[in-house]
């Protein structure tokens, strides 16, 4: 079993079979490819100075399980507010790309005693782990993570609250930083609270967007998710996103609906 969700050689990362997706034998989880863009965006010149506070991830077509290139490029400067796109290229077609809205960060003096929703979900201890014997969440559903599901569970109908946890870093002998953690595991969410079933239809994001005030911490991330579908063959994912201290932001994936072949 691979030690990583890529290695690198080079320029390229080499997807390893940890990063495959349930769709396909043949491509990624969206997960895997938007920490990599995560990682670009966050790691661009000056970036020690801004807070990423939302990435939107287009997933061009399927990334296949080749070599990838990365390319990043500052769109908009600024002092305070800045726009950073990456983009994942295998061969010579783009397969993913990334906007990152990254806000400058300062010490600032809050006062105590603010309104919150004081939102809080059951720790991952309470939940139950994931069936690995079924063959559908091979690959980064099952080898390259851990789940701890307290509400719902993949292949149950609705709405899920799943305590979520890499197993590997993406790349050997590097930590893998809280942005790209909760951006590889934000993903999950059109998964675990899908509404019509998988072996009668596939309901594929296109896109992720990751919306937070502030990182996380520790390693367990938890999505609260829930899947609306629609007649007109278009669904929204939408997860509340959570670490051990409470919320850290939102995740939203728009859906491709569609109804699998018969036989």
């Amino acid at each position: 079993m691979p030690t990583a969700l890529f290695d690198l050689d080079g320029p390229h990362f080499l997807p390893t079979a940890l990063a495959r997706g349930p769709w396909s034998p043949d491509a990624l989880h969206g997960g895997p490819p938007a920490a990599l863009l995560a990682r670009a965006v966050e790691r661009f010149e000056g970036g020690e100075a801004f807070f990423v506070a939302r990435l939107t991830v287009e997933l061009l077509r399927p990334v296949p399980v080749e070599p990838l290139e990365l390319s990043v490029r500052l769109v908009r400067p600024g002092r305070k507010v800045q726009l950073v796109e990456a983009t994942l290229r295998a061969g010579a077609k783009d397969v993913a790309r990334a906007t990152g809205l990254r806000i400058r960060q300062g010490e600032l003096s809050i006062p105590t005693g603010l309104p919150h929703d004081g939102a809080r979900v059951e720790p991952p201890e309470q939940g139950e782990p994931l069936d690995s014997s079924r063959g559908f969440y091979d690959g980064f559903n099952n080898h390259g993570v851990e789940h701890r599901f307290v509400r719902g569970a993949f292949g149950t109908p609705g709405p899920a609250t799943d305590w979520i946890r890499l197993k590997a870093p993406l790349l050997d002998g590097e930590e893998t930083s809280p942005l790209c953690r909760v951006c590889a595991l934000a993903d999950f969410g059109n998964g675990i609270s899908g509404v019509l079933p998988p072996d009668g239809f596939t309901y594929i994001n296109p896109d992720l967007t990751v919306s937070l005030h502030r990182y996380p911490r520790g390693e367990w991330i938890c999505l609260d998710a829930h899947t609306r579908v629609e007649p007109n063959g278009v669904g929204l994912a939408e997860s509340r996103l959570f670490d051990l201290e409470g919320p850290i932001g939102r995740a939203v994936q728009c859906l491709i609906l569609e109804a699998r072949a018969a036989g």
